[in-house]
């Protein structure tokens, strides 16, 4: 009888466990990676293999919704979320770019090369750095728009670490495909505000502008969601200057040809700013991924595309997280004395 009532305490107990387990509550907290100071959050069990999310332009590590990390971290990885260099908490390099990013994105739609402070490269050199900091030897890697720019490098620089990659909205780089958006290419250009206020309606009009044409715009949402980013870290030239880097990076082709990591690439057919050939060439590119496309997606998280982009990634991360405990299961095997 002792033992039914243990058994009915701990059936009753697993949900609360659970929640423990993925505490989106999980402070802040920030590592020295090199020159910069990375801050980054971790949710769920240091002994859970780790997922690591990399953010796009000028994203923090709030803009991944909260909701998404928990069901993430429910599927057993513990999700590390941070905030790219020269954005939110982490470091900011201080100077305004000394060159004229409209000019600059000009020469990009020429097809010439950019004059950039620092490279994708370096940023991918951040996170690596991060998760040496973590203490973290393998783990998965799920980057959005430049965040999966970044991710593309991670795994050519440390193949070995790498576990899977999900590249979600992104591109090779490569000359030749559709051009973004004149209009929208604009408004990321245009950071100049001349107070709150004014900054937090232009974020609001780009979210407006990267969201799905087919929605409905709740633009008291977009102005919340604005107001959050920008009451936590402003910092327009750090973005300036991931649009630098961006706008510097050559085709990542020759690179993609000789990754062989298991992939998933996910792409919207509504994407204004890397329309869909963008995601189709990333998974030409990469041997043996797949590709998987939303219709009507664009190039933000919306809520009404929460479940078509977990039903996409969950899937592939499952798959490849059993495979990582079956790896921890032969190394412990392994180890038994005969």
């Amino acid at each position: 009888m002792r033992a039914l009532f243990f058994l009915a305490a701990l059936l009753c107990g697993m949900p609360s466990l659970a929640a423990s387990r993925c505490d989106l509550q999980a402070p802040t907290a920030t590592a020295d990676v090199g020159d910069v100071r990375l801050a980054y959050q971790s949710v769920g069990r240091d002994s859970d293999p780790a997922l690591l999310l990399v953010m796009g332009l000028g994203g923090q590590l709030i803009h991944w919704p909260d909701e998404v990390v928990e069901r993430l971290c429910q599927q057993g990885f513990r999700v590390i979320r941070f905030d790219n260099r020269d954005v939110g908490l982490s470091t900011w390099h201080g100077e305004a770019p000394s060159v004229s990013l409209n000019y600059e994105v000009l020469r990009y739609q020429l097809g010439l090369g950019a004059v950039a402070p620092y490279s994708l490269r370096d940023m991918a050199g951040d996170a690596l750095g991060l998760m040496d900091a973590l203490g973290v030897r393998r783990f998965h890697v799920l980057g959005a728009s430049m965040g999966g720019m970044i991710a593309q490098h991670m795994a050519d620089m440390a193949p070995q670490r790498v576990e899977s990659l999900t590249l979600v909205m992104t591109s090779t780089s490569a000359p030749g495909l559709p051009a973004p958006d004149a209009r929208l290419l604009q408004q990321l250009a245009r950071r100049e505000a001349a107070d709150r206020a004014s900054a937090i309606e232009q974020q609001a009009d780009l979210l407006a502008a990267l969201g799905s044409p087919g929605q409905e715009i709740d633009r008291a949402q977009l102005l919340a969601e604005a107001q959050r980013s920008y009451d936590r870290a402003f910092n327009p030239q750090g973005v300036q200057r991931q649009i630098l880097a961006i706008l510097a990076e050559p085709s990542r082709v020759e690179m993609l040809n000789r990754l062989h990591v298991p992939t998933l690439v996910v792409h919207g057919t509504a994407d204004p700013l890397l329309p869909v050939m963008h995601g189709v060439h990333v998974a030409a590119h990469i041997k043996g991924s797949e590709l998987k496309l939303i219709r009507g997606l664009a190039h933000r998280f919306q809520a009404q595309f929460k479940e078509p982009l977990l039903a996409a990634v969950l899937p592939h991360l499952r798959a490849h997280r059993m495979d990582d405990q079956q790896l921890a299961q032969m190394g412990s095997a392994a180890a038994q004395p005969l």
